[in-house]
């Protein structure tokens, strides 16, 4: 079986996940993992017996492939070099700080013919997977993601750290052009906004009506999606969704069933495959870039709204 060698830039709270996921992975053969930290870096190393680098550039002629968990902004400059060197990248979300920076990304892998993921896991939850068949016009969506703050995201607000998962989700469901924006949000412990909430109307009347949170103790992430003879109610965290259909003017509530499956395991054993077999990622970088674009005209609102 055709092993693809991959390391994993960045042994912090997402590195290290990546790092144990690709260790379990038959389809990958994990060369080493990289962090500036030395005591982080090689305590990780060592307990999945990898060799173990304080400067990314070493992996350049020992991997075809590698997972950037890093802080934001630092994913541009090793993105750039990793690709500029020819090797494939799953770069944690979002995929750059600025457009720019993703544009320059995506000519790059467009000219030497290299892949981009991005690691909006979401798209691999199970319950994402499940609903799919059941989704056909939907008319409006309600998304709340709520959690406590964690310090290792303070260098961005919670749109770029936790919303921009949903717009993912939803620009993927609606497939239509933002039309108009609305947005407000908070900064609490942070510099930046800390809670949000933004309402997303689409050219095809769509609306959406997104929450996102940083500073609640208890964990939530749900999608609520409402079409024209259906409802559908998901819990993201539980891999559990609900369909309410129509039936004699009555609502029949079914539950989906769902094979639960580890989000992380299902990215990187993708990601993989799609750089062995050639094939386009579910999450491209150009589907990633779209949800970094709507992200920044939500951030830049409520930035211009706390600056009034």
């Amino acid at each position: 079986m055709e092993k693809l060698y991959v390391g994993v830039i960045g042994a912090g709270h997402l590195g290290s996940k990546h790092v144990k996921t690709y260790s379990n992975l038959k389809s990958v053969n994990l060369v080493g993992v990289c962090d500036t930290s030395e005591d982080r870096g090689r305590k990780i190393a060592r307990k999945y017996h990898v060799a173990f680098y304080t400067d990314y550039r070493d992996l350049f002629d020992k991997v075809q492939a590698v997972s950037i968990a890093v802080p934001t902004f630092l994913h541009y400059k090793i993105a750039r070099d990793c690709l500029a060197n020819g090797i494939h990248i799953l770069i944690e979300k979002p995929i750059t700080r600025t457009l720019e920076e993703a544009d320059k990304l995506l000519e790059i892998a467009k000219k030497k013919n290299l892949i981009i993921q991005v690691g909006h896991i979401e798209r691999f939850n199970s319950a994402v997977r499940a609903v799919e068949p059941y989704i056909k016009k939907p008319r409006f969506i309600e998304c709340h993601r709520l959690g406590p703050f964690v310090e290792r995201a303070a260098d961005i607000g919670v749109v770029l750290d936790l919303m921009i998962h949903d717009i993912d989700i939803i620009l993927g469901l609606i497939k239509s052009h933002v039309e108009e924006i609305e947005a407000v949000g908070v900064k609490i412990v942070s510099e930046h906004e800390d809670t949000a909430n933004v309402r997303i109307a689409f050219a095809n009347k769509a609306i959406c009506d997104l929450t996102a949170s940083r500073v609640t103790k208890k964990s939530t992430r749900t999608i609520k999606i409402s079409q024209e003879d259906s409802y559908i109610h998901l819990n993201y965290l539980t891999q559990s969704a609900v369909l309410y259909k129509r039936k004699n003017h009555r609502l029949k509530k079914k539950r989906i069933k769902i094979k639960k499956g580890e989000p992380l395991k299902k990215e990187l054993e993708s990601f993989a495959r799609c750089v062995l077999d050639d094939k386009k990622p579910i999450v491209s970088g150009e589907e990633a870039r779209e949800a970094l674009s709507v992200a920044i005209d939500i951030t830049k609102q409520i930035k211009a709204k706390l600056n009034e």
